[in-house]
């Protein structure tokens, strides 16, 4: 009962700063008759989005499945590859350039590039525009969570005649974890993020992203922003998925 009221209590602050902050948008738009090219107001918005709910709905499901394939694929190939230049030191100063490389890759650039190399009737440029997004945190992270096992460690699980993988599996992961879903922690949101960029620049019919697009292209703009909020709703579901996996995991493997 404390518990819950103690979670309860957390939540209150930005949840009252939240309606604050709606609140003052909606009386600057009508104060000062702003228009809705410019920004709707959020009541404009949200009577769209309730309006044309099972329509957020279903492209919020075309733009889910791609984020979450896009981010089981970066999480792989980010894991794997970290494990790989933590214990070859040769891969490590390799991949260096490879990796600084696709963190400054530009979405808006590589959507259209990846959708001629592809049929533009598949979500196949979706998935990898999200998993190269996902790639760079998890890549970063889980590598700096790989290196801060301790020498003394390494050392005793040597003198126990521990093989790579048992050290790997007793000492080097459950110390990588924390790091590894730090990344995945920003790498869930990133996957819609650009997953919906990629919708916007073409593809498919479905999605957030080209939902958006349409309705801007109609001068709808607060369907337009009914759209974005559901993309902010999908991120953020994908974020709270997220922590709730870490907090599973962590507390499942220090009750070990």
């Amino acid at each position: 009962m404390r518990a819950a009221f103690g979670a309860s209590k957390g939540l209150l602050p930005p949840i009252l700063l939240g309606v604050f902050s709606l609140a003052i948008w909606q009386a600057a738009v009508v104060w000062f008759n702003i228009k809705p090219f410019i920004v709707p107001s959020p009541l404009s918005i949200g009577a769209q989005f309730s309006e044309n709910f099972a329509t957020v709905w279903s492209n919020s499901m075309v733009t889910g499945l791609n984020s979450l394939l896009g981010l089981l694929l970066g999480l792989v190939i980010g894991v794997c590859l970290a494990l790989i230049a933590a214990m070859v030191r040769a891969i490590d100063e390799l991949s260096a350039a490879v990796v600084a490389a696709a963190m400054v890759i530009p979405i808006v650039a590589l959507a259209p590039v990846l959708y001629g190399m592809f049929s533009a009737a598949e979500q196949t440029a979706r998935i990898l525009v999200a998993a190269l997004a996902v790639f760079v945190p998890v890549y970063v992270n889980t590598l700096k969570g790989l290196r801060q096992v301790k020498p003394v460690h390494r050392d005793l699980m040597r003198a126990l005649a521990a093989g790579t993988w048992e050290t790997t599996r007793i000492v080097t992961l459950p110390t990588a974890l924390p790091f590894l879903f730090t990344g995945l922690r920003i790498a869930s949101s990133l996957a819609v993020i650009a997953a919906v960029i990629a919708e916007y620049f073409g593809g498919p019919i479905g999605g957030l992203g080209k939902a958006i697009t349409t309705a801007a292209s109609q001068s709808n703009y607060p369907l337009a922003w009914a759209y974005v909020l559901g993309s902010i709703i999908l991120g953020l579901l994908f974020y709270l998925a997220s922590m709730g996996l870490e907090k599973l995991v962590l507390k499942g493997n220090s009750s070990r």
